[in-house]
């Protein structure tokens, strides 16, 4: 059985930083392209950053230069450092798995808050 267990979340001042992690277990780990997405309440789940198995990085536009992805394959971990936080990266942040069968999984989600 896949589990992805989020961490990290939290309230935060804007311009201030967060690291999320996200542990998996029940999947070949280093063979696994991992993401994390957002969602604002009503609107759809939107992709933040993907990191390829072979630790190739991509971002939305928006979060390009602030928040960085990165794996541990040895911890079975994928993390998203942000730094300067804007209110509008408010959200709930969800782990994301992509097997090399080509399946997704997802985290529960942990909250990311960034007051004025």
């Amino acid at each position: 059985q896949v589990q992805l267990v989020e961490s990290g979340g939290g309230l935060v001042q804007a311009g201030g930083s967060l690291r999320l992690s996200c542990a998996a277990s029940g999947i070949i780990f280093r063979l696994a392209a991992m993401g994390w997405y957002r969602q604002v309440p009503g609107q759809q789940r939107d992709l933040v950053a993907q990191i390829s198995s072979s630790g190739s990085a991509n971002y939305v536009d928006s979060v390009k230069g602030r928040f960085t992805i990165s794996r541990d394959n040895a911890k079975n971990t994928v993390y998203l450092q942000m730094n300067s936080l804007k209110p509008e990266d408010t959200a709930v942040y969800y782990c994301n798995a992509e097997s090399i069968w080509r399946r997704e999984y997802w985290g529960q989600g942990t909250q990311v808050t960034v007051s004025t």
